[in-house]
């Protein structure tokens, strides 16, 4: 990947047409994250960050290596606190919530190189993505919907989950997070490592999962496949929002083609 044009603005990108869907400029906001500042000790990696995913959308992040992308993600689910800014999921404050407090508010992450439970299997892993809950009936009726979209996974049900291959593990990691019956889901790089067929497979899936009722939230060096899926994305260029606008838009631009898509 090319490193960012220092030079893009969201002056090089059109407006939105002004005739979008009315029905995607009504729906709710369900995650919003307004002028977040995020730091690792003195250094400071997301400034005065700000983004919105509607319901039902899949919205994607973009950006370089060292851009901020996951650090974003890790300020959303608590595992950093934001210095500065807020962060709504549905209306409610949930920048000083604990992780496991916003998985249950209905928010969930599928993070980078996936972080499955090596040593458990895979049933054990899907069991995990379920602690949340209690309703042994509706656990069950969701772990037969995960086998439906994988049905891989259900061939391995009993396999140290460690031992399989890393597109089998992207599934795995998948199914475990909507396992906790989640209203949104936020996927860090899920593309990350696969041949270019899981690629496509992962991305469909991710469709699948949206056109079921689960909103998504994108974050990927995969410019093309993502925007090419995504209503609408924001790229991150070394931890500010340079651009926003609807996935189509951004296609299309001239900067964007170059610094993510390669260029033609």
């Amino acid at each position: 990947m090319q490193e960012d044009n220092p030079g893009m603005t969201s002056a090089d990108i059109s407006p939105s047409p002004s005739g979008e869907n009315v029905a995607v400029a009504t729906r709710s906001t369900m995650l919003q994250l307004t002028n977040v500042d995020t730091f690792y000790g003195p250094s400071q990696v997301l400034h005065n960050v700000s983004l919105e995913v509607k319901s039902g959308e899949i919205v994607c992040l973009l950006g370089a290596n060292a851009a901020g992308k996951t650090t974003t993600m890790k300020t959303i689910f608590g595992l950093v606190r934001p210095r500065h800014g807020t962060i709504e999921f549905e209306g409610g404050r949930i920048e000083r919530k604990l992780p496991g407090d916003i998985v249950r508010s209905g928010l969930v992450l599928v993070p980078e190189a996936r972080r499955i439970f090596p040593r458990m299997t895979v049933l054990e892993n899907l069991e995990m993505g379920a602690f949340i809950r209690n309703n042994r009936a509706e656990i069950k009726e969701d772990l037969d919907h995960v086998f439906q979209i994988f049905p891989r996974i259900k061939e391995r049900i009993k396999q140290v989950a460690g031992t399989m291959s890393g597109g089998e593990q992207q599934m795995l990691a998948m199914g475990r997070a909507l396992m906790s019956s989640p209203k949104m889901m936020c996927m860090d790089e899920p593309s990350m490592g696969l041949s270019p067929i899981l690629v496509e497979t992962v991305f469909n899936t991710i469709l699948r999962i949206r056109n079921e009722g689960v909103t998504v939230f994108l974050v990927e060096q995969n410019a093309s496949m993502a925007l090419s899926l995504a209503d609408r994305g924001y790229v991150l260029q070394t931890g500010r929002i340079v651009l926003s606008d609807t996935a189509p838009n951004l296609l299309t631009n001239d900067l964007v083609r170059q610094a993510y898509l390669g260029g033609g």
